[in-house]
């Protein structure tokens, strides 16, 4: 892919600008890795979840897919995530929309097309 074929979006947050247990306002990265999703029962949600990894031009965070999430979104796809959380789990750095948050594919992996945002059932 050519400079011109695509600008790499200019999101609020950075990753390097992260900080544990603070809002997530606004953060863009591209899908690295989607591990297997599990299924989750508890008093507060049932279904999918899977953990999953991302980057922008400032380093590596570590994401995780609830619901819809864990099938709609593929590796090198670049996400947005908006009114998300972060949080330290074993001394890396994870993001998530949490039950109040929205993520939204900006672009999908050699496409230029977009998708709208979708929530955690």
């Amino acid at each position: 892919m050519s400079n011109n074929d695509h600008r790499w979006p200019t999101p609020v947050n950075r990753i390097i600008n992260l900080r544990p247990d603070a809002p997530v306002k606004q953060l863009e990265m591209v899908v690295l890795r989607i591990y297997p999703q599990r299924l989750v029962v508890s008093q507060h949600y049932t279904g999918p979840v899977a953990a999953a990894c991302g980057r922008d031009d400032t380093g590596v965070v570590g994401l995780v897919l609830w619901g819809g999430q864990v099938n709609n979104v593929r590796v090198g796809d670049i996400i947005r995530v908006e009114s998300g959380w972060c949080r330290l789990r074993e001394q890396a750095l994870v993001v998530s929309t949490g039950r109040t948050g929205r993520m939204s594919i900006v672009s999908r992996f050699g496409s230029h097309s977009q998708r709208s945002s979708f929530t955690q059932p």
